[in-house]
C-alpha cells in the first residue's frame, strides 16, 4: 500500500492537467515541473534515505516519509497557484523517497528464498500497475470532486497505511550499520540531476545556447540574467558536468579510505547490475514520458474528460496486471533477463503502435490495442528487472545495491518527462506553426503575417500544454477572426499537437531500442567479482 501511494503519485496528475492549468494558471514548463519536482526529489534522495533507515530503523523511516508525504498532500490540495503546488510537490517527492527504498529493504529483510523472488516480482508489477492507475484515480477525483481531491485523499490513505504499519510490521535495522553518512555525496547528486533536469525542462523557453528574446527573461529574486547573448541553459548543464566529475571522484576518494559513501561505484563493474540499470532506467524514461504525454493529447484533441482519459491509459495498467499471470506461465520456462528482453520487445512494439496508428479520427480506440501490448511489456519488464540487477550482487552489498537500482529507476523517470516532454512541447509549436501558416485560407496574405497569425495559436497549443486544441476555433473567434479561417486553425492545431505525440512515440521507441541492446550478454557474463571484507564500511545492509 505504501508503495503504491507514492508511485500513483508520481501520475495521478497527468489527467488532472486540464483541470489545474484552467484554475492556478499555469505554463507548460510549469505543467512539467508540477510533475517533475516530486519525481526529482524523489531520485536524488532515495540513497541518503535508504543509508539512514538501515541505520535509525526501516520502518520508522516509512512510518516518517508517509507522515510527511500525508502533510505535504495537504498542502498540494490547497494550493492557490503553480508555485505553492511545485513546492508541496517537492516535500512531496522528499516523503515518497523515505518510503521507496524502505519497502524494498522490508521485503528483502522479510523473505527469504523463493518466496523473496516472489515478493520482489509482486513489488515490481505493483510499480508497473500504480503507473498506470494513477492517471485512472487523478481523473476520476477531478471528474467528480476536484483536481484538489488527487492529493487530499492520500490522507485517509496514508493514515491507514500507518496503522497497518504499526500493526503489522516489525522493525527491521542492519545489524553492522555504516557509520557516517555521505551527505556531500548526496548535496553533488541533487546538484547533478537538479540542473540537468532544469536544462532539460527550460531549454526550449530560454534558449539552449543563446538567449531567447520571444520568451521571458530568467530571473531569481532581484537577480536577472543577460537578455542577450549565452543563455543560462548551458551553465546549468556545465553545473551539472562539474557537479557529476566531483560526485565521482569524491566518491572513489570516500570508498578507498574506507568511508560510507552514497553510491558504491564498484557496483557498475557488475555487468548484470550495470547492463540491468540501464534498461531499468530506460524503461522508466519511456513510460514516465509516453503517460505524461499521451492523456494531454486525450483532454487537448479528442476532448476526452478527466475519467475518460484516465480510463484509456487503463489498458496499459490491465496490460501490467495480465503481465503477472504470463511472468507465472513463463517463469519455469524463461530466465529472468529472457523475461525482460521479452518485456522490452513488447515495449517497443507497443510504443511504435501508437506512433504509427495513433489518429484523431480513430480516437482512442487507434491506441488502446497497443497501450495493452505495451503495458503487459512494463509488467514483465518492471517485475523481473530487481532480480536481473541484483543477481550477481555480493551479499554484503544488497542494501545499496537496492537503493541504486531504485534511484536509477526514479531518475529514469525524471528524465523521461523532462526529455519526452520537452520533444512534445517543441515539435508541437513546430508543427501547428507550420500547418497553420500554410492552410489555404491565408495564402492570400504576405509570408510575414502568415507567420505571425500562425505563431499565435502554435504558441497557445504548447503553452497550455495542449488543453486549448479542443477550443482553438472559439478562442480565435473570440479575437475577431474569421469562422473558416479559426476552424482551420483548430483543425491544423489538432492535427500538429498529434504529429508531437507520434514524435514523443518514436523517440520513446528509441530508447527502449537501446534498453534492450544494454541486455545483450546479461545471461552469458557472471561477475567475477568476490566479497571483500575492506567494503564492509561502504554498505548499507
Amino acid at each position: 500500500m505504501a508503495i503504491s501511494l507514492v508511485i500513483i503519485d508520481s501520475t495521478i496528475v497527468n489527467t488532472i492537467f486540464p483541470n489545474i492549468i484552467q484554475d492556478l494558471m499555469i505554463r507548460s514548463s510549469e505543467v512539467q515541473w508540477v510533475q517533475e519536482s516530486y519525481v526529482l526529489v524523489f531520485a536524488s534522495m532515495l540513497l541518503v534515505w535508504g543509508s539512514l533507515a538501515d541505520r535509525f530503523g526501516r520502518r520508522f523511516i516509512l512510518l516518517l516519509g508517509i507522515g510527511i508525504f500525508i502533510a505535504a498532500s495537504f498542502r498540494a490540495g490547497f494550493a492557490d497557484d503553480g508555485t505553492a503546488l511545485i513546492l508541496a510537490r517537492v516535500i512531496q517527492g522528499v516523503g515518497g523517497a523515505m518510503v521507496l527504498p524502505t519497502t524494498l529493504s522490508l521485503v528483502n529483510a522479510n523473505f527469504q528464498g523463493k518466496d523473496r523472488g516472489i515478493a520482489f516480482a509482486i513489488w515490481g508489477s505493483t510499480i508497473g500497475a500504480m503507473v498506470a492507475i494513477g492517471p485512472v484515480v487523478g481523473g476520476w477525483l477531478a471528474t467528480n470532486l476536484s483536481w484538489n481531491w488527487a492529493f487530499l485523499v492520500n490522507i485517509p490513505v496514508g493514515l491507514l497505511i500507518i496503522i497497518g504499519l504499526l500493526v503489522f510490521v516489525a522493525e527491521s535495522k542492519s545489524e553492522n550499520p555504516s557509520k557516517g553518512l555521505d551527505f556531500i555525496g548526496a548535496i553533488f547528486s541533487m546538484i547533478l540531476f537538479g540542473f540537468l533536469v532544469f536544462a532539460l525542462i527550460e531549454g526550449r523557453l530560454y534558449g539552449w545556447l543563446f538567449v531567447n528574446p520571444l520568451h521571458r527573461e530568467f530571473q531569481i529574486g532581484d537577480f536577472k540574467w543577460a537578455k542577450e547573448g549565452i543563455s543560462v541553459i548551458p551553465i546549468a548543464l556545465a553545473i551539472a558536468l562539474i557537479a557529476l566529475v566531483a560526485f565521482i571522484l569524491y566518491e572513489r576518494r570516500r570508498a578507498q579510505n574506507g568511508k560510507p559513501v552514497i553510491l558504491d561505484l564498484d557496483l557498475f563493474k557488475i555487468s548484470s547490475f550495470r547492463n540491468g540499470s540501464i534498461a531499468a532506467l530506460i524503461v522508466s524514461l519511456g513510460e514516465f514520458g509516453l503517460v505524461f504525454a499521451i492523456p494531454l493529447w486525450l483532454q487537448g484533441v479528442l476532448a476526452l474528460d478527466s475519467v475518460s482519459a484516465g480510463l484509456v491509459l487503463l489498458w496499459l495498467a490491465v496490460g501490467a496486471f495480465l503481465a503477472s499471470a504470463v511472468g507465472g506461465i513463463l517463469s519455469n520456462k524463461l530466465l529472468p533477463v529472457q523475461s525482460v528482453r521479452l518485456g522490452l520487445a513488447l515495449e517497443a512494439i507497443g510504443v511504435l503502435g501508437i506512433a504509427i496508428f495513433a489518429s484523431n479520427t480513430g480516437g482512442w480506440w487507434s491506441i488502446a490495442v497497443w497501450l495493452l501490448i505495451y503495458g503487459i511489456g512494463v509488467g514483465l519488464a518492471t517485475a523481473q528487472l530487481t532480480n536481473v540487477i541484483m543477481v550477481d550482487v555480493p551479499l554484503e552489498q544488497v542494501g545499496q545495491a537496492s537503493g541504486t537500482q531504485s534511484t536509477t529507476r526514479q531518475v529514469g523517470s525524471a528524465l523521461g518527462i523532462a526529455v519526452l516532454g520537452t520533444i512534445l512541447f517543441t515539435s508541437s509549436t513546430s508543427f501547428v506553426g507550420n500547418y497553420v501558416e500554410n492552410q489555404p485560407t491565408l495564402q492570400e496574405m504576405n509570408l510575414v503575417t502568415r507567420q505571425t497569425f500562425a505563431s499565435i495559436p502554435a504558441n497557445y497549443v504548447t503553452e497550455t500544454s495542449g488543453v486549448i486544441v479542443k477550443d482553438m476555433d472559439k478562442f480565435l473567434m473570440n479575437s475577431k477572426v474569421p469562422q473558416d479561417i479559426a476552424e482551420e486553425a483548430k483543425a491544423n492545431s489538432e492535427r500538429g499537437f498529434l504529429d508531437a505525440v507520434k514524435v514523443t512515440s518514436y523517440a520513446a521507441a528509441v530508447f527502449l531500442g537501446l534498453g534492450l541492446v544494454s541486455t545483450v550478454g546479461l545471461d552469458r557474463k557472471k561477475s567475477k567479482r568476490k566479497p571483500a571484507a575492506k567494503k564492509a564500511a561502504t554498505t548499507n545492509d
